[in-house]
C-alpha cells in the first residue's frame, strides 16, 4: 500500500523501517529545517544531504511529486519538504501515520486517508484518527488504542540505563547551535559538550553521546539538543532503537489488519423509516445543532475504504450521502417495514462489489453511536470470520450491526419491519459484541427522545 509519514526523525523513522520492511511504499514529509537529536539514525537527514542510508533503507530528498515518484518506484523512501501534507492531494495514501511526536495534534485528522494512524499523546482514535500507537516506554509501548488517547506527556523522559531526565542535553540560551562532542563520543559528567547562543552546554551525566543537532541551526532555551546513553554501546548511535522499532511494530500491525479490511467490508446505511412514532420526518430533526440524519452520514467518512450506500425516500438525504461518497439507494415504501429497506440495500451493494465477505449495517436515528466503537466492530469482524459482530452493553445486542457474508441469504430472505434481529436470533452462537456505553446505543423513537 501507499504510506505516507508525517514527519522523518528517529521514530518516525523506526516505523517507516517496520512498513518499508513489510513491502509497502513509503512517502515521508518534513519542515524546512528538521530538528532530529538523533539524525544518525533518521531519514529527515536527506532534506539536508539530499541521500541518506539507514540500516536498509534509502531515503531521497523528492523536490516534486515527478521526483518522489521515481524514487517510489526504483524502492527507496521518498522524504518531502512539505509540512501541510499537501502532497496527500496527488499522493492518495492508503494510510496516513502522523509520527511528528508533537505531544498534540498539529492537524491531521481522521478523514486525510481511508485509515489514519496518531503516534502518541496529541491524538483520540476516532474523533481525529482511526486508531492511536502508545509511545511512552514501558509494558504498553506499541499497543494500538483503538478508544480513547495516549498516556499523556509527562516531561520525563523514559528510564534508559538507569538514567531519566538527566539524559537530555538542552540548549542554554537561543543561538546558533555549536556542538562540542559528536555523536558516538564518550563525555563525562560536567563535561562542555556545546554551546548555545555562546553558553556553554554541560553534561549531566557520562556516557555516549547518543544524538546531537548538528552545526549551526538556530536553537532556543531549553530546547532538546541532544542526548547520552549509559550503556555506552557505540552500535546503539547508528541503529534503529528499540523504541522506535516497538513504535513501528504497533504501526505495522494496525497497518496490516487495515489492509484486510479495505475490501473485504460495505457499509448500509438505514434511512427511510416512516417515523410513525416520533409522529413525522424525525431524520430532519435537530440534534446538536445539525439534522439527525447527518450524524451518521459525519461518521461513515472516516471509512473511506469501504464502499457506502444510504437507503433513503428522501431527497436531501440522499444529496447530502453524495457530497461525502455515499451512494444513494432509493426506498420509496418505507411502510414495507426495515426488511425491505436492509434488502435493497444489501443486492446493492453486492451487485456492486460482490466480492464483499461482510456489511455493516447502521441506522440513521442513533447520534451517540462512537466512530471507535464502529472501528471496533470492524475489528472484531475481521479477527472472527463467520461471525454477526454488533454493538451492545452487557448482554444487550444494539446497533450497527457486521453481518458476514453467510448470512447474506437469509437477510435477502426477511419480510415485515423486525428486521436482522430474526436471523441473530437463530445464530445465537455466533454473535459477538463489542462493549458500548449506554448512551451510544440510543435511538431516536419519539421527540421526547431528543431532550435526552
Amino acid at each position: 500500500m501507499k504510506i505516507l509519514i508525517r514527519g522523518a526523525g528517529d521514530l518516525a523513522t523506526g516505523i517507516a523501517s517496520r512498513l518499508y520492511g513489510a513491502g509497502h511504499q513509503i512517502l515521508m514529509t518534513e519542515i524546512e529545517v528538521p530538528l532530529t537529536v538523533r539524525r544518525t539514525v533518521a531519514l529527515s537527514r536527506a532534506v539536508y544531504e539530499k541521500k541518506v542510508q539507514i540500516e536498509e533503507m534509502e531515503g531521497f530528498l523528492a523536490e516534486d511529486g515527478q521526483s518522489a515518484q521515481a524514487v517510489l518506484e526504483r524502492g527507496g523512501i521518498a522524504v518531502m519538504v512539505d509540512p501541510e501534507m499537501e502532497c496527500r492531494k496527488w499522493f492518495r495514501p492508503d494510510v496516513i501515520v502522523d509520527a511528528i511526536l508533537a505531544k498534540k495534534n498539529l492537524g491531521t485528522g481522521i478523514t486525510d486517508a481511508p485509515f489514519v494512524i496518531g503516534a502518541g499523546p496529541g491524538f483520540t482514535a476516532g474523533k481525529d484518527c482511526n486508531c492511536v500507537v502508545e509511545t511512552k516506554r514501558g509494558h504498553t509501548l506499541g499497543n494500538l488504542i483503538w478508544k480513547g488517547s495516549a498516556i499523556p506527556n509527562t516531561g520525563v523522559p523514559g528510564n534508559v540505563g538507569g538514567y531519566t531526565i538527566e539524559r537530555l542535553i538542552r540548549a542554554g540560551a537561543d543561538g546558533r547551535m555549536e556542538p562540542k562532542a559528536q555523536i558516538g563520543d564518550y563525555v563525562e559528567k560536567g563535561q562542555v559538550v556545546a554551546l548555545t547562543g555562546g553558553v556553554p552546554v554541560y553534561a549531566q551525566m557520562s556516557g555516549i553521546v547518543r544524538g546531537m543537532l548538528q552545526e549551526g541551526v538556530d536553537v532556543w532555551k531549553n530546547l532538546k539538543i541532544g542526548d547520552i546513553d549509559a550503556r555506552t554501546e557505540t552500535a546503539h548511535c547508528y541503529t534503529v532503537s528499540d523504541k522506535a522499532r516497538a513504535i513501528g511494530g504497533g504501526v505495522l500491525e494496525a497497518v496490516t489488519g487495515f489492509e484486510r479490511m479495505k475490501d473485504r467490508f460495505g457499509i448500509v446505511i438505514l434511512a427511510a423509516g416512516a417515523g410513525t412514532r416520533f409522529g413525522g420526518n424525525k431524520l430532519n430533526a435537530l440534534v446538536r445543532n445539525r439534522p439527525l440524519y447527518e450524524h451518521m452520514l459525519e461518521k461513515t467518512r472516516a471509512f473511506g475504504a469501504f464502499p457506502a450506500y444510504i437507503v433513503t425516500g428522501e431527497k436531501a438525504i440522499a444529496e447530502a450521502a453524495e457530497k461525502r461518497g455515499i451512494t444513494p439507494v432509493w426506498n420509496c415504501e418505507p411502510e414495507r417495514g426495515i426488511s425491505r429497506s436492509l434488502r435493497l440495500g444489501l443486492e446493492r451493494a453486492l451487485d456492486c462489489h460482490p466480492g464483499l465477505k461482510g456489511i455493516l449495517f447502521s441506522v440513521c436515528d442513533q447520534p451517540g453511536i462512537e466512530t471507535s466503537t464502529i472501528q471496533r466492530i470492524f475489528n472484531a469482524g475481521m479477527l472472527h470470520p463467520g461471525s454477526i459482530v454488533c454493538a451492545g452493553n452487557g448482554g444487550r445486542t444494539g446497533n450497527p450491526v457486521l453481518w458476514d457474508r453467510k448470512y447474506f441469504p437469509e437477510l435477502l430472505g426477511l419480510t415485515g419491519d423486525e428486521g436482522g434481529r430474526q436471523v441473530m436470533r437463530r445464530h445465537r452462537d455466533s454473535l459477538r459484541i463489542v462493549q458500548a456505553d449506554p448512551e451510544e446505543l440510543k435511538d431516536i423513537d419519539r421527540k421526547e427522545d431528543l431532550l435526552m
